[in-house]
C-alpha cells in the first residue's frame, strides 16, 4: 500500500488477484494512434517529463541512486530531460485523488493496483499498449501475468508496474532475544503474538511487543491482510462484504487483549504508515504487520535501524498456517495530456531505471558498494528467463542473513488481492480497529455489523 522503494513499495511472488478491473476503456484515457507509437523513443528531438517517486533526502542513498540513474539516462537519451517529483511517501491517498481530480499529476505518477479504477474514473490515464512491448521494455512479455492483470482493463495497458508484495510479521530479533524468546521461531498463531508480545512489553523502558495502525487508510489495509490470513474474506462470491465471521473476530479480540489486557500495545493509537517503523528502528517495538521492504526501504536506511536486527515470519492465524495474505503492488502510468514523444520517453526511463535487472532499482552491486542491504525475500517482477538473470544478480551480491526470514518463505503465502474499491473500504475499517484499540468496553461483533453494513453501501455504489 505505501510506497517505500524506488518508487515501488513492495514486491511478491504470489498470485495478484484484483478485483474490479472490468472498466470500460472508453471512460479513461487518450489512446495514442499506433502511428504515433511506432516512432523510435529518442528520435522526438528534445522532450522533458516529470517522474514521480524521486526518494527524499531523508533516503540519502536511494536519492543519489536515482540521480545518478537519472544522469547516466539523459547522457544515454540527450534529448529527454527527466524532472523527478520529490514527495514522502510517493503516494498520499487525498493527495493523489485531488490531483486526479484536478489532472495535476505528474507526466509519469505512480499509482497503487487498487488505484486503477478511480484513474480510469477520473479520466487520467493514457492508454500506452502500443508504446510496450519487448523492444522498448525488455523481458516485458516475462512480467508477472498477475502484474500486468493488475494495470490492464480489457485489453488496454495503462500502466507499467514495478512492485507486488505479500505480508509478513516483522520482529525485533533484538528484542526477542532480551525477553528470552527464539528469534529464529516468530510466533505463528495470534495465542503466540500474544504471549511473545507480552515478554517484550516485560522489557520496559518504553518497549511495546506488539503495534497496528488505525489511521490513513491503514488500518483497514492490515485488517484485510490479517482477515485473509486467518481464513477469512473481505468480500466474498456475491460481491458483498463477508468480514463479520468468525476470523475477522477473533483478529480483533487478540488486538483488544493485547491492547487492553495485556498492556502489551501503546496507549497512543491512531497510528498511520511510518510511525511503526520509528518504533521498530529505535528498538521500543517488537512486533507489526508488513512486507519485508519496510526493513530495507524504510527502518534501516531512514529510522536507524540495524538490518541484523530484524526478521519477518508468516502473517499470524488461529491455525498457525496463513491462508493467504492481502497482496497488492505498485505501477508508474502516464498522464492522458502526455505528448506521445513523453509516453515514449516516460517508458523508456521506467525500463531503464525500474524494470531491468542489474539496472536502476535492480543494480544489486551498486546497492552493496552502498552499504544498503541485498537480499531480502522478496517478489520477482517477471517471469522466465528474466526472473533468473535478476536472482542470479541478487545471489551474487547477497548481503542478509536469508536465516532471519526463513519461515516467511516457506510458508509460500498465497496472495489474495485487494477488496474492490479498496482504500474507501480500507478507510472504513479504520474506524472499527480505532475503536478496538481505544475502547476498552468496545463491542467487537456490533462493530463489526456497522462496517459491513457501511461497506456494502460502499460495494453497491461501486458497481
Amino acid at each position: 500500500m505505501s510506497p517505500a522503494r524506488r518508487p515501488a513499495a513492495r514486491k511478491i511472488a504470489a498470485a495478484v488477484l484484483v478485483a474490479g478491473l472490468g472498466v470500460s476503456a472508453a471512460a479513461c484515457s487518450s489512446s495514442k494512434s499506433s502511428k504515433d507509437a511506432a516512432a523510435p523513443a529518442g528520435g522526438d528531438g528534445p522532450v522533458t517529463i516529470s517522474v514521480a517517486c524521486e526518494p527524499p533526502t531523508s533516503q540519502a542513498k536511494q536519492r543519489a541512486e536515482w540521480l545518478q540513474d537519472v544522469a547516466t539516462f539523459e547522457k544515454a537519451n540527450p534529448d529527454i530531460t527527466i524532472h523527478g517529483v520529490d514527495t514522502y511517501p510517493c503516494e498520499n491517498t487525498a493527495t493523489f485523488t485531488a490531483q486526479l481530480k484536478a489532472g495535476t499529476e505528474p507526466d509519469v505518477f505512480h499509482m497503487y493496483f487498487t488505484d486503477l479504477n478511480q484513474v480510469l474514473d477520473a479520466g487520467q490515464a493514457a492508454d500506452i499498449t502500443s508504446y510496450v512491448n519487448d523492444t522498448t521494455v525488455p523481458g516485458f512479455s516475462d512480467l508477472a501475468p498477475s502484474a500486468m492483470a493488475a494495470v490492464t482493463a480489457g485489453k488496454t495497458v495503462y500502466a507499467l508496474p514495478t512492485g507486488i508484495y505479500t505480508q509478513g510479521l516483522i520482529i525485533n530479533r533484538k528484542l526477542f532475544q532480551q525477553a528470552g524468546l527464539n528469534p529464529d521461531q516468530p510466533p505463528t498463531t495470534w495465542a503466540d503474538v500474544e504471549k511473545d508480545a507480552k515478554a517484550i512489553a516485560a522489557l520496559g523502558n518504553g518497549i511495546y511487543g506488539y503495534g497496528e495502525y488505525s489511521a490513513g487508510n491503514n488500518g483497514g489495509w492490515h485488517f484485510s491482510s490479517e482477515v485473509d490470513a486467518n481464513g477469512g474474506q473481505m468480500v466474498g462470491g456475491d460481491g458483498k462484504a463477508a468480514f463479520d465471521a468468525q476470523p475477522a473476530t477473533e483478529v480483533l479480540q487478540a488486538l483488544h487483549q493485547m491492547r487492553f489486557v495485556d498492556g502489551s500495545m501503546s496507549p497512543t493509537q491512531q497510528l498511520k504508515w511510518g510511525d511503526l517503523q520509528k518504533q521498530m528502528g529505535a528498538g521500543k517495538l517488537g512486533m507489526y504487520i508488513a512486507a519485508p521492504d519496510d526493513i530495507y526501504n524504510v527502518i534501516v536506511p531512514q529510522d536507524g535501524g540495524n538490518v541484523d536486527d530484524y526478521g519477518v515470519g508468516p502473517l499470524p492465524s488461529t491455525s498457525g498456517t496463513p491462508a493467504g495474505s492481502l497482496s497488492g503492488g505498485d505501477a508508474l502510468a502516464f498522464n492522458k495530456h502526455d505528448t506521445p514523444a513523453q509516453i515514449r520517453a516516460g517508458v523508456k526511463f521506467v525500463a531503464f531505471s525500474e524494470l531491468t535487472p542489474g539496472q536502476g532499482q535492480f543494480n544489486y552491486a551498486r546497492t552493496k558498494a552502498d552499504g544498503l542491504p541485498v537480499g531480502f525475500p522478496e517478489p520477482l517482477d517477471w517471469v522466465g528467463a528474466t526472473s533468473a538473470k535478476n536472482e542470479q544478480l541478487k545471489a551474487a551480491s547477497q548481503t542478509v542473513d536469508t536465516a532471519h526470514f526463513k519461515t516467511f518463505v516457506d510458508a509460500q503465502e498465497k496472495g489474495m488481492g485487494e477488496p474492490t474499491d479498496a482504500q474507501a473500504v480500507y478507510k472504513t475499517l479504520d474506524a472499527t480497529m480505532l475503536s478496538v484499540l481505544q475502547d476498552p468496553n468496545a463491542d467487537i461483533s456490533s462493530l463489526l455489523k456497522t462496517a459491513q453494513t457501511q461497506v456494502n453501501t460502499l460495494l453497491a455504489n461501486a458497481s
